[in-house]
C-alpha cells in the first residue's frame, strides 16, 4: 500500500504558504493552505493535521481523510482549520490525479466546459485611477474586471462618499463600454445602512455583482440590501463550509457564491458547495487573490461545476509586489488567457508543475504580510 511519508511547508512571497506532500512510491502533491496575514498560524494547524491524521496513511482515501480532519477534532470550522484542511486536500487530489495520469476534473466527473472566464483587479485597496487601469486590462484581453467600491467608510456617511463610489463605476463603464463586466467589491467594509444606498446608486451602471455588501456575520441583512437593487449579490470568501453557506442558500438573496479553495475545505468541500448552489440557482465564482496552487485548484472545480460563472486570479493584484503566481511555475503559459478566458489545464493532478527550486529560494526570504489596520478620523478601527 502506498502511504504518505513526509511533508514540507514553504512560506513564500508575497503572502502565500505552500505544502508539499510526498508518498512512499515517490509521488508528490502540492497544496496552498493559507490565511492571508495568518500564515504561521495555519502552518501550525497543517503540522497538527499531518502528524495526527495523515502520515502513514493511504493518500487515495481523500474523503475519509477530509472527514477525519474535520470531525476528528471536537472544535472545528473557522478560517484557520478549514484553510489547513484545504491545502492538504488540494495536495491529496494532486497526488491522486498524477496516480491516474488525469486532471482532477476527470476524477470529479469530467469537464462541463473547455474554458474558464477570468477577471482581474483594478484600482487598489483605496480605489484610484480606475479608468486608465480598466482600459489597459481590456486592451490586454480581459472581458471582466473587479474593483473595490470604496475606501474606509463610516457607518452612515455623507453624500460625497456615495457620489465618489458612483463616479468610479461610471468612469470605468464609460471607458470600457457595455460589453465588459465590472464586479464591485464592498469588501465587508460597508455597513448595511450605506450598502443599501451605494448598491442602489450604482445600479444604472450595471455592475456584474456587488460583492460582500455586508460582513458575513451580518448575512441576515442581505435581504435588506437586495430590496434596494436588482444587481446580483455575491458573497462567500469568508465562509468556510457548506454549513456556512446553507443559510444564504435558504435565504434566497445571493446570486453568486465565492468560496475560496484555500479557505473553504479545498476541492472536496467546494465541489459540494458548488453542487448545493446549483440546486438553489446560484452561480459559482471562486475567490482567489492567491498563488498558483490555489488557482489551479479553482480551475479544476470550475471545469467540473455546471454553475461556474467566472474565476478571480491574482495577476497584477495590488498585494503581489515583486512576485506573482507565474514565477512559481515551470510552465507559466498554463494560465495564459485568450479573449478573457483560460483553457482548462489538462495536465495530471492540478495541471501545473511547481518550480521547486524557485520555491525553496523564495522561502529563504523573510515573509511577514499582514493587512493594514485602518482607522476612521475619530481614531476608531475601520473595516479593511
Amino acid at each position: 500500500m502506498t502511504t504518505i511519508t513526509d511533508y514540507e511547508l514553504f512560506e513564500v512571497p508575497p503572502r502565500w504558504l505552500f505544502l508539499k506532500v510526498e508518498t512512499s512510491d515517490g509521488a508528490v502533491g502540492w497544496g496552498e493552505p493559507v490565511v492571508e496575514g495568518r500564515s504561521k498560524t495555519v502552518e501550525t494547524a497543517v503540522e497538527e493535521l499531518m502528524d495526527n491524521y495523515l502520515l502513514g496513511e493511504d493518500p487515495a482515501d481523500i474523503e475519509d481523510h477530509w472527514q477525519a480532519m474535520y470531525r476528528g477534532g471536537f472544535y472545528r470550522g473557522g478560517p484557520v482549520l478549514m484553510s489547513a484542511i484545504a491545502g492538504i486536500d488540494q495536495a491529496l487530489w494532486d497526488i491522486k490525479g498524477k496516480h491516474f495520469g488525469a486532471p482532477v476534473y476527470e476524477l470529479l466527473g469530467g469537464k462541463a466546459r473547455d474554458r474558464v472566464r477570468v477577471y482581474q483587479w483594478i484600482g487598489g485597496d483605496r480605489p484610484a485611477d480606475v479608468g486608465d487601469a480598466a482600459e489597459e486590462r481590456v486592451e490586454e484581453g480581459l472581458t471582466a474586471l473587479k474593483m473595490n467600491a470604496t475606501p474606509e467608510l463610516r457607518r452612515v456617511d455623507n453624500p460625497a462618499a456615495v457620489e465618489a463610489a458612483v463616479d468610479r463605476v461610471r468612469t470605468v463603464r464609460e471607458r470600457v463600454g457595455d460589453e465588459v463586466d465590472i464586479g464591485l467589491d464592498f469588501h465587508g467594509r460597508v455597513a448595511k445602512s450605506m450598502a443599501k444606498r451605494i448598491a442602489e446608486a450604482v445600479e444604472p451602471y450595471e455592475p456584474m455583482f456587488v460583492e460582500e455588501p455586508v460582513l458575513p456575520e451580518n448575512n441576515d441583512a442581505l435581504p435588506h440590501v437586495a430590496n434596494h437593487t436588482t444587481t446580483p449579490i455575491a458573497t462567500g470568501e469568508r465562509m468556510y463550509s457548506r454549513w456556512d453557506f446553507k443559510e444564504v442558500f435558504e435565504q434566497g438573496t445571493v446570486d453568486v457564491i465565492q468560496p475560496d479553495l484555500s479557505h473553504a475545505g479545498g476541492i472536496t468541500e467546494v465541489s459540494k458547495i458548488a453542487a448545493m448552489a446549483e440546486a438553489y440557482d446560484v452561480a459559482l465564482a471562486p475567490h482567489c487573490p492567491l498563488g498558483p496552487i490555489a488557482l489551479a485548484s479553482c480551475f479544476q472545480v470550475d471545469a467540473n461545476a455546471p454553475n461556474a460563472l467566472i474565476q478571480e486570479q491574482s495577476l497584477g493584484i495590488h498585494y503581489n509586489e515583486g512576485t506573482d503566481e507565474l514565477a512559481y511555475l515551470e510552465d507559466p503559459g498554463v494560465f495564459d488567457y485568450e479573449d478573457g478566458a483560460v483553457a482548462v489545464p489538462d495536465g495530471p493532478g492540478l495541471g501545473i508543475e511547481i518550480d521547486e527550486d524557485y520555491v525553496r529560494e523564495a522561502a529563504e526570504q523573510d515573509v511577514d504580510w499582514h493587512n493594514p489596520v485602518w482607522r476612521h478620523d475619530d481614531g476608531s478601527v475601520a473595516e479593511w
